[in-house]
């Protein structure tokens, strides 16, 4: 029978299942599988051997005659699951070394992706020292038989992957309630695990082929648009690259390496999958930075080609002939479009409509390199960041297999894409997931930003602490009805910008962590395991370790390493450094890590300040200050820089752009959340308008520049006795 059913199986689906090895193991053994549909059971049922049991519902089974024929004979384990006594059965019966197959997951999945897990799995480990086996499925979630709300397909490819077999961690002396949560939450980061491994290992091994394959698979779904309000379907997308890509071949020569000058329009994602099938690797400049860093970064690239737009090229007010003088030749779509004949067009049509396999014949490896980014140099020149093929997959593979991420969902991008975090997580993300993405050209308007939003229903938007301070000042409170997801990163979430989230618009921050060098997330919080005032658990895949820093208690340097490290970067002496770490990254952050793995980001190790010999960080002052002040409205902003004093290292001064703030006012703020005199600025300086980086943070950099030029502001004096 059960050949049968797996010859079926194999002809239907497409069929196989992968290192079977491990469903050997003597019982008492669990094997805990994801839920994506009805017959999920057949799938693994084929594999098993005939002692298996699959833990079934009881009352379930009394539905129909077609229940009670599934879910009670001899490949199964009924219990009552609305009783107390049910995890007591199946707890007797792995005790009596048998081996039970257990949806722990107690539902089908209404997402695609894996749910919250039962916590009497848990229970059971604890209890019965039971080995378990976590199974993945994947592509169950396309059958009919799927609740999920995604695309189904009648006879989509399904594959069944198990682990190794493995042993929950000893926990010690603990009670039994905290040991079933934490052995449910280590099965569940095996699962997730699990998907991401597999989806690495079986997935598409290049950012250009994962977007081919999806778009494969929905031709005519619509996948972006910007705010010309052009709408491009998948096959719309693929054609344009592949038409730019034959006009650009005998352009973009004398290099492996092109830069990219562009907006956040339709036209920036397409001309990288161009460049892509073409072997080149974009070098995405930061538009934001002035033309003498953009420069600076071009040499430092080797670019003597930057493809961009001449409307741009205008609108930003940037001078041709700083370029010309650089040697670098500038390509125009406008004028690239003009050159492409309407049979060119239709002739590439034809090839992807009828040879989508081999639309694009260039691969690039999973290895070589797939972009090159530029760090926001707040604190230091640029420096040129090498991001493999894989390092984007997998960074892609990571987020996706933490967070729920719907075929329906809608996924707002105003970030730009020079910047790691609105290119990786705001627009691969989506155009290999499959999620329709609105790219808009600035994150700065504050009125803009929040009514385009609304009017495209976007689920999913991604921004910072000081965009969204603005986006709070110019909403209205209905702009952001749609939201199930808001991620904040690149700088530290304040609680008064998550205060005011929450209470004007109902909508919950959820804040992540991450570097350029990590293309970018490196951790994330989110609506199944979220912890206010942390930037969340390191993402699947990734290890970490602490480095001890003199003078601050319960944290340490933060390194870390995985799949989505850098290759490198193109500045000699920060890459020898980088190489010399065999693999480890050093994210120059103070870090502390809870039990429970969650990050909490105590500063930067350059943010930190040593006041009368104690470390005192920069960021919590900041932080401390944010939205302490509603009397002078949100426009306050202040931020924290340092001094040389002879007597005490280091003194403090408060940067601000509101003359009317008093350095009482701010030892009060400071007293208020419990920091210490230490923490309190000597000074307060003013100035029109704080320094800015592109992507939000404050350039302290600069700032510091600003502040020890001769013509700095003068500074408010300390109250008299003070």
């Amino acid at each position: 029978m059960k050949t049968v059913f797996r010859f079926l199986l194999q002809v239907l689906f497409r069929f196989r299942a992968c290192d079977l090895d491990a469903l050997k193991t003597p019982g008492p053994v669990l094997l805990i599988p994801n839920h994506l549909s009805w017959i999920d059971w057949l799938f693994l049922w084929v594999c098993l051997d005939e002692d298996w049991k699959f833990v079934s519902s009881s009352i379930s089974a009394q539905t129909s005659w077609l229940h009670r024929k599934l879910m009670i004979n001899r490949y199964t384990l009924p219990v009552d699951t609305s009783s107390p006594y049910a995890v007591k059965h199946m707890a007797e019966f792995l005790k009596g070394g048998g081996r039970l197959v257990l949806f722990a997951e107690g539902r089908l999945s209404r997402t695609g992706t894996l749910m919250k897990l039962f916590d009497g799995t848990g229970f059971l480990i604890f209890k019965t020292k039971a080995k378990v086996i976590t199974a993945y499925l994947r592509g169950a979630g396309r059958l009919p038989f799927s609740p999920n709300p995604g695309w189904k397909k009648c006879f989509p490819k399904v594959t069944a992957h198990f682990s190794a077999t493995l042993a929950a961690p000893e926990l010690g002396d603990i009670s039994t309630g905290r040991a079933r949560t934490r052995l449910t939450s280590w099965l569940r980061d095996q699962m997730v695990r699990q998907q991401f491994e597999v989806e690495m290992a079986f997935g598409a091994q290049n950012v250009l082929s994962a977007v081919a394959e999806t778009a494969r698979k929905r031709p005519g779904h619509i996948i972006l648009e910007d705010t010309t309000l052009q709408k491009l379907t998948y096959r719309k997308l693929l054609v344009g690259a592949d038409v730019l890509a034959h006009a650009l071949r005998g352009t973009v020569t004398g290099g492996e390496r092109v830069g990219l000058l562009m907006p956040n329009v339709n036209a920036t994602p397409a001309a990288i999958l161009a460049l892509w099938s073409l072997g080149k690797v974009p070098a995405v400049l930061n538009f934001s930075s002035g033309t003498p860093t953009m420069l600076a970064c071009a040499e430092l690239a080797g670019l003597k080609h930057i493809v961009t737009s001449r409307a741009f090229f205008e609108r930003a007010r940037l001078n041709v002939d700083d370029f010309v003088k650089a040697g670098v030749s500038l390509i125009y779509l406008e004028d690239v479009r003009a050159g492409i004949s309407g049979a060119r067009k239709f002739l590439t049509l034809l090839r992807h409509v009828f040879l989508q396999p081999s639309a694009f014949s260039l691969q690039p490896s999973v290895s070589s390199t797939a972009v090159i980014v530029f760090t926001s140099g707040s604190e230091g020149v640029p420096k040129g960041v090498e991001l493999t093929h894989g390092n984007l997959l997998a960074n892609i593979h990571q987020m996706l297999a933490v967070t729920d991420l719907t075929d329906r969902d809608r996924l707002f991008n105003c970030l730009p894409l020079f910047h790691s975090f609105g290119l990786t997580t705001g627009t691969f993300l989506p155009l290999v997931r499959g999620i329709y993405v609105f790219l808009y050209p600035s994150p700065l308007h504050y009125r803009n930003v929040p009514a385009a939003l609304y009017e495209r229903d976007c689920t999913v938007f991604i921004s910072t602490n000081t965009f969204l301070n603005g986006y709070a000042r110019k909403a209205h409170p209905y702009d952001f009805r749609s939201l199930r997801y808001l991620f904040a990163a690149a700088e530290k979430l304040q609680e008064a910008t998550a205060l005011a989230w929450s209470q004007k618009y109902g909508v919950r921050i959820l804040e992540g962590y991450g570097a350029t060098e990590c293309s970018p997330c490196l951790s994330v919080n989110t609506p199944l395991e979220p912890r206010y005032g942390s930037v969340g658990r390191l993402l699947p895949g990734m290890e970490h370790k602490l480095e001890p820093v003199e003078g601050v208690a319960g944290g340490g340097r933060l390194f870390v390493r995985g799949p989505n490290v850098m290759k490198g970067y193109l500045n000699a002496e920060a890459n020898a450094k980088f190489q010399a770490l065999g693999g480890w990254y050093d994210t120059g952050d103070i870090v502390s890590v809870d039990a429970e793995g969650y990050l909490h980001i105590l500063g930067r190790m350059k943010r930190f300040a040593k006041v009368s010999g104690e470390m005192v960080s920069l960021t919590a002052v900041e932080d401390a200050l944010a939205g302490a002040f509603p009397h002078y409205g949100l426009h306050c902003q202040i931020a924290i820089i340092t001094r040389p004093e002879e007597n005490k290292g280091e003194a403090l001064i408060a940067v601000t752009n509101e003359p009317k703030l008093t350095l009482d006012e701010i030892r009060d703020a400071i007293k208020a959340k419990g920091l210490t005199n230490l923490s309190v600025p000597r000074e307060i300086k003013v100035v029109k308008e704080i320094p800015k980086l592109g992507t939000g943070k404050v350039n302290h950099r600069e700032l510091q520049a600003l502040m020890e030029a001769p013509s700095n502001p003068p500074a408010s004096p300390p109250p008299p006795g003070k």
